[in-house]
């Protein structure tokens, strides 16, 4: 347990490990990029028709459909995949629009994404994470009942050996959200057995962090 609260006060937030575009970005952003941050799909099927790239990348591998994602521009992604761009495109640390919708709990440009084709399943390469981790740590249960439906998958195990349901007891607050998460993973049948690396099970972590919602939900 000591490793694991040493752990706990040295990791940041996984699910913010993800790099929005910063003010300077977005000042210096044009054509496509500018486009897809102002929402402007008009512009975007203009530029589209003339031949600009439509996965173009900028200084953070972010394409203008990513650009888009973080602004939660619905109508600026949609005009980009309809034009070609690819939805599945992830910037220099693996994230994608369905990710980067997850974290920011914005449950309906997610579904948007996922409906253009986006996968559910895409692993990020920052800490071997999916969109369903990252919405389980930080509690966003309705984005994580959406991505079960879509077919997420439920027992992944990121590079720290921790998948969905242990994620969101370890780095969540036992709250009504993560109550929440926790009882919507368990329902759709996340394995309660996968143990993390020093061979704890979720019951015996919620055990330890008090969190005795939580533990009633896995001793059902």
């Amino acid at each position: 347990m000591r490793k694991l609260v040493l752990l706990l006060c040295l990791l940041p937030s996984l699910a913010f490990a993800q790099t929005p575009p910063s003010t300077a970005e977005v000042s210096a952003y044009d054509g496509l990029f500018k486009a897809a941050y102002d929402g402007d799909a008009a512009s975007i099927e203009r530029l589209a028709g003339g031949g600009a790239d439509l996965n173009a990348r900028d200084a953070h591998g972010r394409t203008p459909a990513l650009v888009a994602a973080f602004a939660s521009q619905e109508l600026a992604f949609k005009a980009l995949v309809a034009a070609g761009a690819d939805p599945n495109a992830q910037d220099e640390i693996g994230y994608d629009a369905v990710t980067i919708a997850a974290v920011a709990d914005d449950a309906e440009f997610m579904s948007l994404a996922l409906s253009l084709g986006n996968r559910p399943n895409l692993i990020h390469t920052n800490w071997d994470g999916t969109a369903l981790i990252a919405a389980s740590e930080l509690g966003n249960d309705e984005v994580v009942r959406r991505l079960i439906k879509a077919g997420a998958p439920l027992d992944h195990i990121n590079n720290l050996g921790w998948t969905a349901l242990i994620e969101a007891i370890v780095l969540g607050d036992g709250g009504p959200r993560h109550v929440a998460t926790v009882k919507a993973l368990v329902e759709a049948g996340a394995d309660v057995s996968i143990t993390d690396r020093n061979g704890m099970t979720p019951l015996q972590l919620a055990k330890a962090r008090g969190f005795g919602d939580i533990v009633r939900i896995l001793n059902r």
